[in-house]
């Protein structure tokens, strides 16, 4: 309740003060809607006569769900307090998984389950054959819907949209559409005053007669307009900035950038002024900029002359005067739309959610451009899944907020993205009332499960399309958590002994190093002539196989004399360079950064980086199936394409 809900609710009983009050000041997680935590704190001031009575038994989570939960709670200082208590002792410990990035976060998630949903179909136990996936923002549900789809796995959004059919992410690829194809009218219809930039209805219905009338279509007839200027000064004007903004996006997309963006630029400012310069014909005016979204071949006749004065690009970077990114692209056009800036002072929490939403789709084009992808083949994965985001009834996995997860329950909940400044989130950090309610919808979320509880986090993660993942700090609910519940699902766990280990904030288990996944630890070798694992018959991709594999070998355990593995944190943080200090060294093979090379095993792929020389030299590689692979030369079987 808010605080006007409570006042009147004290005058409406009168002398008698004849009322019934039921709440926990722990699930109080709606002050954003206006609720008052106030109101069940000062009821029995406000009420000195009421009987009050504890509700202390807990009916649906273990007693190590239940300590865990109270725990983190238990350091709020705004609350009655109480000790809960369950008939269901004990129970599975609080599993935690730390993963190198959020992608592996959300395969992990997949990965587990997949594997509880088959143990309960083994075991006949339809009721317990649901999960949910629980999440801080819903900008972080994008990962995991991908990774669920990679396994097959149908899910059902609660409380929100699907990632690609939120209206914000529907915006943003209305212009990528523009910009791949300007005669595109759907795509133009929903861009062209989003955000409101003065082109209104009537302006438009202008546009559109005109293109029903001479059968061109309704970006050839908004050029039109503007040219003959059809419209009043100001309708062209605003017309004009909007045509300038989709010509200097496309010009984004071209290999002499600059000389291209010039040239869009002045053409655009000219045509809208009214000079025609011989553009009077749609074919012409296009006839100075050819666009080619096709991918380039670095290695095609007569492009390597043309290419050589350039500098050697750093991986993750581009030379300057080169195409933009797919992230660059989209960066530049909320800022050119000023998309985030109208967001920004909207102000309220839904707004702050489409920002977040914004930036997580530069992070989805940033990992489409990591696969290779064009612009086109990009906008074709977004088009492909959102069809495939229907409501399904019979899906066993639901995706939600933390906020929307308040009341229900699952046997098995998955709380993604325990990092600070993600959960809880950094708009909490400066004050106190905000972070305890943080740290209430960490209990609210916690207590949602049945029998497992499942805590991740990513120690890296990509933030606005960024090249660079940035480095995470785990949340300091993780802290609050007794080590004695925790039960660590990464390699380290056996040798976390009874009650394991404190985490510490710069993101490592004290005494067990670093527990990531070494690529080059990885067998290398071909698959066997049958290409399939025992899985493929139950229709798994080999991408899918791997992925298992990958997991499975996580949780089998290392040796105990085995090396560290780890995690290539650092493959794209400098240029490639020898011993020697120069970039590029030559040795067996002779592959170098930028080299398209194809592996029996993992298919095409680019060397992203070379360490070392000779046959001991070791090369990252990004094949566009398998993601980032390190390989030691010698034993790599990389051969030039």
């Amino acid at each position: 309740t808010n605080r006007p809900q409570y006042e009147l609710m004290k005058l409406l009983t009168g002398e008698e003060k004849n009322i019934c009050a039921v709440g926990d000041e722990d699930q109080s997680i709606y002050s954003w809607r206006g609720a008052d935590i106030r109101n069940i704190l000062e009821f029995e001031r406000d009420f000195p006569n009421a009987r009050t009575i504890r509700l202390e038994q807990n009916y649906r989570s273990t007693q190590v769900i239940l300590e865990g939960a109270s725990a983190v709670v238990s350091h709020n200082i705004h609350r009655k307090g109480k000790q809960l208590w369950t008939a269901r002792q004990g129970g599975a410990k609080i599993g935690y998984y730390e993963a190198p990035d959020g992608e592996h976060e959300a395969l992990f998630i997949a990965d587990r389950i997949q594997k509880h949903l088959r143990q309960a179909g083994a075991q006949e136990e339809t009721a317990r054959a649901r999960a949910a996936v629980l999440y801080r923002t819903n900008s972080q549900s994008r990962l995991v819907e991908e990774a669920l789809r990679r396994y097959g796995i149908p899910y059902t959004m609660v409380g929100g949209f699907s990632f690609y059919e939120r209206a914000e992410i529907k915006d943003l690829l209305s212009y990528l559409k523009l910009v791949q194809n300007p005669d595109d009218s759907i795509a133009l219809s929903r861009a062209v005053n989003t955000p409101a930039r003065g082109i209104g209805k009537a302006t438009m219905e202008v546009v559109e007669r005109l293109s029903l009338e001479t059968g061109m279509s309704a970006w050839r007839a908004l050029e039109r307009t503007v040219k003959e200027k059809l419209l009043p000064a100001r309708a062209c004007s605003a017309l004009a900035v909007f045509r300038s903004l989709i010509l200097d996006a496309r010009a984004l997309l071209q290999p002499d950038l600059a000389d291209a963006l010039g040239r869009e630029t002045e053409r655009a400012a000219g045509e809208s002024a009214g000079e025609s310069e011989g553009a009077d014909d749609p074919a012409d005016a296009e006839a100075s900029v050819r666009f080619d979204f096709g991918e380039m071949d670095q290695d095609a006749p007569g492009r390597e002359t043309h290419r050589d004065p350039k500098p050697e690009p750093v991986p993750g970077f581009r030379s300057p005067g080169e195409r933009a990114t797919l992230p660059e692209l989209i960066r530049f056009l909320i800022d050119r739309t000023g998309y985030i800036r109208v967001l920004e002072e909207e102000g309220t929490p839904e707004s702050a959610s489409r920002i977040e939403n914004l930036k997580e789709l530069a992070n989805a084009a940033h990992d489409a451009e990591q696969r290779g992808e064009t612009l086109a083949e990009f906008l074709d994965h977004a088009a492909l899944v959102s069809d495939a985001d229907q409501y399904n009834p019979e899906s066993q996995v639901t995706l939600m907020s933390l906020h929307a997860a308040k009341g229900l329950e699952f046997p098995l909940v998955l709380l993604a993205g325990m990092e600070e400044g993600l959960f809880p989130h950094s708009r909490t950090f400066n004050e106190p009332m905000d972070m305890e309610e943080e740290r209430r919808l960490c209990y609210v979320g916690m207590t949602r499960a049945m029998d497992t509880l499942i805590l991740t986090r990513a120690r890296y993660r990509r933030r606005y399309g960024n090249d660079m993942p940035e480095q995470s700090t785990p949340s300091r609910f993780l802290e609050e958590i007794p080590p004695r519940l925790l039960d660590d699902l990464g390699e380290t766990r056996r040798g976390m002994g009874e009650g394991g280990s404190r985490l510490r904030r710069d993101g490592f288990r004290d005494g067990f190093g670093d527990r990531h996944f070494r690529y080059e630890d990885e067998d290398q070798s071909p698959d066997p002539p049958s290409g399939r694992s025992a899985g493929a018959g139950l229709g798994r991709s080999a991408s899918q196989d791997s992925i298992a594999r990958f997991f499975s070998s996580r949780s089998s355990g290392a040796p105990a004399n085995a090396p560290p593995r780890r995690w290539p944190e650092t493959a794209a943080l400098s240029p490639p360079t020898g011993r020697d200090g120069s970039a590029n060294p030559s040795g067996a093979g002779g592959l170098r950064s930028g080299q398209r090379v194809r592996h029996p095993k993992y298919g095409a792929g680019i060397v992203f980086r070379r360490e070392g020389d000779g046959e001991d030299a070791r090369i990252t590689v990004q094949f566009a199936e398998f993601g980032v692979k390190k390989l030691v030369e010698k034993f790599a079987q990389l051969e030039k394409i």
